[in-house]
């Protein structure tokens, strides 16, 4: 059956036309937690080229899940969920919460994406646990059989903390050196950090507080309670 002929008396076929364009939820995942400007929803879906995040967002506004606010001479677009968009949050979350709780942990370990996981991580930092100043986090992770990939996280007291592709020239405080799979598995809770730490899968070096507090600081993926 083609597209054309999909069932719209059908409500579940109607919902389906809105949100099975692939990125769509993800999309609005991203701006659910925050992200309104073009750049930083790519950030948010690093495995979508910027042509398609275009086209997509423009279909998502003919659809009515967004409004484009700010588009004058010199302005930075923004993207907002509308009401319709936003009455989709608690079942697109409780899609995500049903695949945790039944796809095998060693199918979802399969396709990783460092940069998608550092970019939600970052979001996950509780300044009120970390010393009160600048704070600089080096993560070296080991994506076999990928090359090495190096992020800094750069939190500040008060301030939104950001995530650096490049090396900021700051001290680092704490080098976090891991495979990939183990801090995925570990901030999503297929395992703990302190599993993967004794396996010697995620190390820690430097700032000693901050080395025992960890897990106090960076707080798992709010699927990780999900039972």
């Amino acid at each position: 059956m083609s597209d054309s002929n999909y069932p719209r008396f059908c409500p579940v076929a109607m919902a389906a036309s809105l949100l099975e364009p692939r990125w769509t939820m993800l999309v609005l995942c991203e701006m659910w937690s925050g992200s309104t400007r073009f750049s930083e929803i790519q950030r948010g879906v690093p495995g979508m080229s910027p042509g398609l995040l275009s086209k997509r967002l423009k279909e998502m506004e003919a659809n009515g899940l967004l409004i484009r606010r700010g588009s004058g001479p010199g302005a930075h677009a923004e993207y907002l969920t509308t009401p319709l968009a936003d009455e989709l949050e608690p079942l697109i979350r409780g899609l995500g919460e049903w695949a945790h709780r039944n796809i095998d942990c060693e199918t979802s370990l399969q396709d990783l994406d460092a940069r998608m996981l550092m970019w939600n991580i970052r979001r996950k930092i509780d300044l009120l646990q970390l010393p009160k100043r600048k704070s600089v986090i080096q993560f070296i992770l080991n994506d076999t059989p990928n090359e090495t990939a190096n992020y800094w996280l750069v939190a500040k007291p008060g301030e939104e903390t950001d995530l650096c592709y490049t090396d900021p020239k700051f001290d680092v405080d704490l080098f976090v050196v891991c495979e990939l799979c183990a801090l995925t598995s570990a901030w999503m809770g297929h395992s703990t950090f302190e599993e993967e730490i004794d396996g010697g899968r995620i190390s820690l070096t430097g700032h000693d507080l901050m080395q025992r507090t960890l897990t106090r600081w960076l707080m798992r993926s709010s699927y990780a309670e999900v039972q």
